[in-house]
C-alpha cells in the first residue's frame, strides 16, 4: 500500500517506465518470432506485476480524493484508519506527534494495518486525525426453522 506522496510519486513514475518496458519486450519478443502463446507466458509475469502497482497507484489516487471503501462488522478498520492518515494529508510523523507517540510506533500500527488495536485506540486515532466514523446497524431477520 502506498503510504504517502512521495511513494506515490515513486510508484507512478515506475508504473511508466514498467509500461514502456512492457512495450518494449514485448515487441522484442515478437522480432524473435515466438508464437503469441509462448510471449504470453514470458510477459505474464510482468503484467500482473505492472497491474499489481496500477491498482496500488489507482487506490492511492481515490484516497486522495476521498473516497474510502465501506466496512462491514469493522473489518478493515486497519487499513480505513491509514486510507484516512492519506485522504487528510497527514504524516505519519504529524500523526505520531498527535497522538503523543513515538513515529515508529505510528509506522508499525500502518505496516500491520493497526492488526489487535483496541476501539478506544481507534477511537484515539480517528479523533487525531479529526475524523467522525458513523455507523449503520442492520439486523438480518433470524431464519425460520421448518416445523416437521
Amino acid at each position: 500500500m502506498i503510504g504517502n506522496e512521495a511513494e506515490y510519486q515513486i510508484a507512478s513514475a515506475r508504473l511508466l517506465e514498467e509500461r514502456n518496458r512492457l512495450a518494449e519486450h514485448r515487441a522484442r519478443l515478437k522480432s524473435t518470432n515466438m508464437s503469441d502463446e509462448e510471449i504470453k507466458r514470458v510477459i505474464d509475469p510482468i503484467e500482473s506485476f505492472h497491474l499489481q502497482l496500477r491498482e496500488e497507484v489507482e487506490s492511492y489516487e481515490r484516497l486522495k480524493r476521498g473516497e474510502f471503501d465501506e466496512l462491514e462488522n469493522l473489518r478493515g478498520l486497519g487499513h480505513l484508519l491509514i486510507s484516512l492518515r492519506i485522504a487528510k494529508g497527514i504524516s505519519q510523523r504529524d500523526l505520531a506527534r498527535r497522538l503523543e507517540v513515538h513515529e515508529s510506533q505510528v509506522s508499525r500500527d500502518e505496516r500491520n494495518e493497526y492488526f489487535g488495536i483496541t476501539l478506544e485506540r481507534a477511537i484515539k486515532v480517528l479523533d487525531a486525525l479529526g475524523v467522525r466514523l458513523h455507523t449503520k446497524v442492520e439486523v438480518e431477520p433470524e431464519q425460520v426453522m421448518a416445523m416437521a
